[in-house]
């Protein structure tokens, strides 16, 4: 699970980024309002833990942001506001919960467990005749079930789940392999023609598009 912390408190930001990369998170950090909305248009997050107070664009600001660009990505506040009518802002600007500073590392820990298995209601993805039950780990096409490795589900969700935007070959091989250091790229065409000689898609149904020399996009 990928996870953006939003925050400009560097002992924060490190403190939160070590405790979750222990809990086996992968996370990712921006500083202020401006470098989280760049991050979160070019890539998919599970869930964005988002102070209130940030520079060049407000928490607040940022999560009305994402709401519009129709992303329903979890959202937690991490903030020191806790009046009444602050707390009804943020969730009407599209938060789904919110935790007051100083907060219990743990305590935020489960709160992120509550909200993936919340997620586990929303688990069919579609791309054209393509679809993905994430609970049950099935592909089918046209109702014809698609056996896929492990890798292959996991590289066929993620381009789905960021269905209309270019897929770079580093983002997937940081957000699927989970790699962090230069490594060969070329490995993900493999996969990719593993997948669509496996889904045995008409031309006219070439879901997944080649970006050469950048990466893929998955359209309907």
């Amino acid at each position: 699970m990928h996870i953006l912390i939003v925050e400009d408190e560097v002992g924060i930001i490190q403190f939160l980024q070590q405790g979750l990369e222990e809990e086996g998170y992968n996370v990712s950090c921006a500083t202020d309002g401006g470098m989280g909305f760049e991050l979160i248009q070019k890539n998919h997050f599970d869930l964005i833990l988002l102070d209130w107070m940030l520079p060049k664009m407000s928490g607040l600001e940022l999560c009305t942001a994402i709401r519009k660009k129709d992303n329903t990505t979890p959202i937690i506040f991490l903030t020191a506001k806790d009046t009444v009518q602050e707390t009804i802002e943020g969730l009407k600007a599209g938060a789904n919960d919110y935790i007051k500073k100083p907060f219990s590392f743990e305590e935020l820990v489960e709160r992120i467990k509550i909200h993936f298995r919340n997620q586990t209601d929303i688990q069919l993805l579609s791309l054209g005749s393509i679809e993905i039950n994430l609970t049950k780990h099935l592909v089918t096409v046209s109702n014809r079930e698609v056996f896929l490795t492990q890798r292959e589900f996991e590289l066929l969700s993620y381009l789905v789940r960021n269905k209309g935007k270019v897929c770079t070959r580093n983002q997937i091989i940081e957000d699927v392999w989970d790699i962090h250091f230069d490594y060969d790229t070329g490995v993900i065409d493999v996969f990719i023609n593993a997948i669509r000689k496996k889904l045995n898609l008409k031309i006219e149904e070439d879901y997944i598009k080649t970006i050469r020399g950048v990466g893929y996009i998955a359209n309907d």
